[in-house]
């Protein structure tokens, strides 16, 4: 079995994959961190010197890799890894999909002491935020919304997500 989590940046996929592998006895891996480690670059220095096309080219193979091993695996997805390439096809052909569902200030509100840490919005600066955030949400939805289930996250812990998910899992 393979889970998948996607949803926008800041919506928790992290941290609730972990927790899910842990509950579900299955393996955890971050994309993102899978990416650092076959690359021996971090996320913004990929961005950096390499490029975002060249990022979203491998991110999209190692994504194939991932759903390709013969084992149960919980994976949290970069924000915008279902929206590029086929990679959202991918996902529905070998995993079942859990959207992580957040609102603009919910998103907002978890990035605004962490922009640094994202290359995508650490140029922005606060005022920028919330707009751009609104911006990328409108355009990823159409991408998001594929997902086999969405689950709100706003207002709600990691062990609530997590167990949702166990829920759903059950029923499937």
């Amino acid at each position: 079995m393979k889970v998948v989590l996607l949803g926008y940046m800041a919506s928790g996929k992290s941290a609730v994959g972990k927790l899910l592998a842990k509950e579900l006895n299955m393996q955890f891996i971050d994309l993102d961190e899978f990416i650092e480690k076959k690359e021996e670059l971090t996320i913004s220095e990929i961005f950096k010197t390499k490029g975002e096309i060249y990022f979203r080219i491998k991110e999209g193979e190692f994504l194939k890799e991932l759903l390709n091993l013969n084992e149960n695996i919980s994976i949290s997805l970069g924000g915008g890894t279902p929206c590029y390439g086929n990679n959202i096809e991918i996902i529905e052909k070998h995993a079942i999909s859990f959207y992580l569902n957040a609102s603009i200030n919910t998103i907002y509100e978890r990035l605004i002491g962490e922009t640094s840490k994202r290359p995508l919005v650490a140029t922005l600066g606060e005022n920028n935020l919330k707009e751009f955030i609104a911006k990328h949400l409108f355009e990823r939805n159409p991408f998001y919304e594929r997902a086999n289930f969405t689950i709100s996250v706003n207002d709600k812990s990691i062990s609530e997500v997590a167990k949702t998910i166990q829920e759903l899992l059950i029923i499937q």
